[in-house]
């Protein structure tokens, strides 16, 4: 039975037996600060469980995408070592909300097992939880009994709390569970040695294959369980050890899900797999990686420097050094095996398909840059020629990404040893750090007045009468902090990009400040500094309007410009990530290439033009498949029920599903302008935005300094018309030379002081207005073409006034004692052009001792060039003498024995500096 039809027979065993279909959720969690990713085929069901909200089928099942690489569940280590561990899997799984419990759970399981997958049922072990004394907890007599209908008692093994009791995490739903485990060893090794033996203790043949969790209590902070009011089945099954048992293999990786991959991998290192223990580890690792990576940009996570996006760039390059130490691959190439994974899986997850080139270039793009981070950490560790110390193997890991084993390997190439325990002492220290920063204490509810889920009412209210109906204290970082929870609020929950509300509740003695408002498991929690002195009350709870009034503009031209890009750049461009708040607004998107200037002030105008269509806001409570009809797109990242509202902004322009607030004709947003636009990773565009009043200062300071801009680059035109570059310099006389290097450098010093380079780096902030961009770099060119001249010229009338000078000096020279001096002030030229007069005439003349001194623009300068034969003859040392006499100009100076210069501000000291240093002659 191949992979799809084993996948196709459980969602449809399940179907039959009354459950609802239910797609996979994203991989990326939105919404739940506990979860970077879905670890479990629970987590899209959290709020069911957690009592916040009914379930609308109370019978559900699904193959949910699930990774684990974080937290308690922590795989990636083992992934690829062994056989049967992975980041990213699928999770099989049927959920009963209040409806069956484990007499059902049970009997299913076991019927499609044995009686529909045909495993043998001798092959198989259940494990039940055998109670937990401390806890007051017995053995799960209930599900024993149920079992011993199917399976012999010697095959129904009882395990502690830590393998029998599912708990979703520290405080909430929990209980009891029993695995269905499956040996597979062959029947030599099964008839020494009892099965039952080697169940949960990591045996690689004999493994759980499916996980029944019967929820019928609530773990409260102080460690209590509460029996729940309504009991819940959740079961997951891992889909790669299904199809490992069903398709008679021994790894996961044997299987039809991983062997596409690893065939088209073995002919990009030319390895074979199954000949060689550590490249069958990479490949495995590589294999895997690459569907985790995958479908996690897919599901809009990319590899980032922090957060959730370092989870995944830390897979990635895992993947890289596996290829890059074991199997030779010094270049990009997992990028190459996107297609075969899309053939693969790209039926059961669509996303894959119409994701699959931005997987692509950014997996490219990741490996090059890492490749590149590979190599200078590799020459950090070539010139180490003794012990490597822990500090620096964690250096080259927090670094470079060289895991230890990587460091050691090119260690023992080298004969020396690396210190894995201080090592360790530095990763403890890191993960100590994290942990600190990360410390969150939150005690339990406090039930104040009991009610229903609470209910928005900020799409028509902007103030209502509230009720707390329950709170928590929560200490983070040293600060405690209280949550609210309210029976009705007008105050947004920050979601879908859209930050949330602010403001206040009073009552008829106090006021107290809402700091901001989470949602938390489908909860709008309100977040307080102080708690109100009377719970009990009834307040009126009200949001700081204008901050909504600006953030509901900054949403709805989010809108408007979603459309303008798909609209100007094309249809490939998706929402990859949002941000409304009330002074701004950001936006990601794919698109493989820069935006040019032109079609950013299309977009700009296309929003514009919708704004002054002042176009009224429709929205629509549908059902997700009606909106769909619509053609409504979803945004990125979000979490859809059954139920959706539909934000319009005319059917012809601009339908998407969104819970945000918005205006409610677009003439409210005033005016929309683009600030910025960026690349924020490989295939993803950033556009910063502004509206409303800061949309209009912007679009004025802008023509301001374009105005400037213009203004200057028409003076610089006039002060270029204030001198004539002649064709040929060499008919300017002697006489003329240093009148006309004056007013070039005169010329010269009035442009530089219009600052028009640094106005030229805003450019693109500058194209709006009445100036289309070609006037503009017409104007532009006109400007550079004029200074770059103006230098040519200025520069040949100096080369020939140099020149000149230096036969003038030669006239000058001063013999004595066999030393040809020359000490001489020269006016008209700047520093660098009397230095190299200096060096010039330093080559020109024997033992030459030359000393020059000018004054320009108030700045005094001094140069000082001695032959080479004097410097060993005489011990003289340019850089001595000059730091000497510069005293005498007030400045200082340096330099070396043939050569050496000084600045000061005293023009009136050069004659003695000269002196001074001829005194060493």
């Amino acid at each position: 039975m191949d992979s799809k039809k084993i996948r196709n027979t459980f969602l449809d065993f399940f179907g039959n037996k009354g459950h609802k279909i239910v797609p996979s959720s994203s991989m990326v969690v939105k919404d739940d600060p506990t979860l970077m990713f879905t670890n479990a085929g629970m987590n899209q069901f959290k709020d069911v469980f957690l009592g916040n909200i009914k379930p609308s089928n109370k019978r559900v099942a699904d193959t949910q995408k699930c990774l684990r690489v974080s937290g308690k569940h922590n795989d990636l280590d083992e992934v690829g070592v062994d056989t049967y561990h992975h980041t990213m899997f699928e999770m099989l799984g049927n959920w009963s909300f209040g409806d069956y419990f484990k007499k059902d759970a049970i009997n299913w399981a076991w019927e499609l097992l044995v009686d529909v997958y045909g495993v043998d049922k001798e092959r198989l072990y259940v494990t039940v939880f055998g109670g937990d004394a401390k806890a007051g907890l017995g053995s799960d007599a209930e599900a024993i009994d149920y079992w011993k209908k199917h399976i012999s008692t010697k095959r129904i093994l009882p395990f502690d709390r830590k393998d029998n009791f599912w708990e979703m995490g520290d405080i909430g739903p929990c209980g009891p569970c029993s695995e269905i485990h499956v040996d597979l060893r062959e029947e030599k090794e099964r008839a020494a040695i009892d099965g039952k033996t080697l169940v949960n203790i990591g045996h690689p043949e004999v493994i759980e294959i499916w996980n029944l969790v019967f929820i019928e209590y609530s773990r409260l902070s102080n460690g209590k369980l509460e029996p729940l009011p309504e009991k819940h089945i959740d079961t997951g099954m891992g889909f790669e050890r299904l199809c490992m048992v069903l398709q008679g293999k021994k790894s996961n990786y044997d299987t039809d899900i991983f062997q596409p991959v690893i065939k088209e991998l073995e002919k990009h290192c030319n390895n074979v797999y199954g000949a060689d223990e550590k490249t069958d580890i990479a490949i495995r690792v590589i294999a895997d990686h690459l569907r985790a990576v995958s479908f996690s940009i897919a599901d809009g996570q990319l590899p980032f420097r922090e957060g959730a996006g370092y989870v995944i760039r830390r897979i990635l390059r895992r993947a890289v050094r596996y290829g890059y130490s074991f199997l030779e691959l010094k270049h990009p190439f997992i990028y190459q095996l996107v297609p075969v994974l899309v053939e693969q899986l790209g039926s059961q997850f669509p996303e894959l398909i119409s994701q699959q080139k931005l997987i692509t270039k950014v997996i490219k793009d990741e490996e090059l840059s890492f490749l590149r981070t590979l190599e200078k950490g590799m020459k950090k560790l070539v010139d180490v020629n003794t012990a490597i110390s822990g500090k620096f193997a964690f250096e080259l890991y927090d670094t470079f990404g060289f895991p230890v084993d990587l460091t050691q390997l090119i260690a023992s190439e080298k004969s020396l040893e690396v210190d894995l325990e201080g090592f360790a002492v530095e990763m403890e220290k890191q993960k100590t750090r994290a942990r600190k920063d990360g410390e969150m204490e939150m005690e339990d509810w406090v039930v104040v007045h009991k009610g229903e889920k609470p209910a928005f009412v900020g799409y028509e209210m902007n103030e209502a009468e509230v009720k707390i109906l329950k709170y928590r204290k929560v200490i983070s970082k040293g600060l405690a902090t209280y949550h609210l929870l309210f029976d009705r609020t007008p105050f947004y929950a920050e979601s879908g990009g859209q930050v949330g509300d602010s403001g206040l509740i009073q009552s008829a003695d106090e006021k107290i400040e809402v700091l901001d408002t989470q949602k938390e498991n489908n909860l709008w929690i309100h977040m307080v500094k102080d708690l109100p002195l009377d719970l009990s009350a009834s307040f009126l709870a009200k949001i700081d309007l204008s901050r909504r009034r600006l953030t509901e503009k900054n949403h709805s031209a989010t809108h408007l410009m979603h459309a303008a890009l798909r609209e100007v750049l094309g249809l490939h461009v998706e929402q990859k990530g949002s941000l409304v708040h009330p002074d701004y607004l950001r936006f990601d998107f794919s698109h493989f290439e820069k935006v040019g200037v032109k079609e950013l002030k299309e977009i700009e105008h296309l929003v514009n033009e919708k704004i002054k269509e002042n176009i009224v806001l429709e929205t629509k409570v549908v059902p997700i498949e009606d909106a769909k009809n619509m053609g409504a797109m979803a945004l990125f990242g979000e979490k859809y029920g059954d139920i959706v509202r539909v934000v319009i902004f005319s059917e012809e322009y601009s339908i998407e599903l969104c819970g945000g607030t918005h205006v409610e004709e677009t003439k409210q947003i005033e005016a929309f302008k683009i600030i910025s636009e960026s690349s924020i990773a490989a295939g993803v565009r950033r556009i910063e935005a502004v509206t409303a009043e800061k949309a209009l200062s912007t679009i004025d300071n802008q023509k301001i300094m374009m105005e400037k801009l213009l203004a200057d680059i028409q003076a610089a035109t006039k002060y270029g018309i204030e001198i004539e570059m002649e064709d040929s310099v060499n008919e300017i006389t002697s006489s003329q030379l240093k009148d006309k290097i004056a007013l070039a450098r005169k010329v010269l010093g009035h442009i530089d002081d219009l600052k028009i380079p640094e106005q030229l780096k805003f450019k693109k902030d500058l194209l709006s207005g009445g100036l289309n961009e070609k006037d503009l770099e017409e104007r532009i060119q006109a400007y550079l073409s004029l200074n770059s001249n103006l230098n040519k010229y200025l520069n040949k009338l100096v080369q020939k006034y140099s020149a000149i000078l230096r036969e003038d000096l030669k006239d000058k020279i001063t013999a004595t004692d066999g030393v040809n001096t020359i000490a001489e002030k020269i006016s008209g030229l700047d520093a660098d052009s009397l230095k190299n007069i200096a060096l010039q005439l330093r080559k020109e003349i024997d033992n030459a001792f030359i000393m020059l001194g000018g004054e320009d623009e108030g700045k005094v300068f001094l140069a000082l060039a001695i032959s080479e034969s004097l410097i060993e003859s005489r011990s003289l040392n340019a850089a001595e003498i000059i730091r000497e006499i510069a005293s005498e100009i007030k400045g200082g100076g340096g330099g070396q024995p043939f050569f050496a210069t000084a600045g000061g501000s005293n023009a009136d000291g050069l004659p003695v500096a000269f002196k001074k240093a001829l005194l060493h002659l």
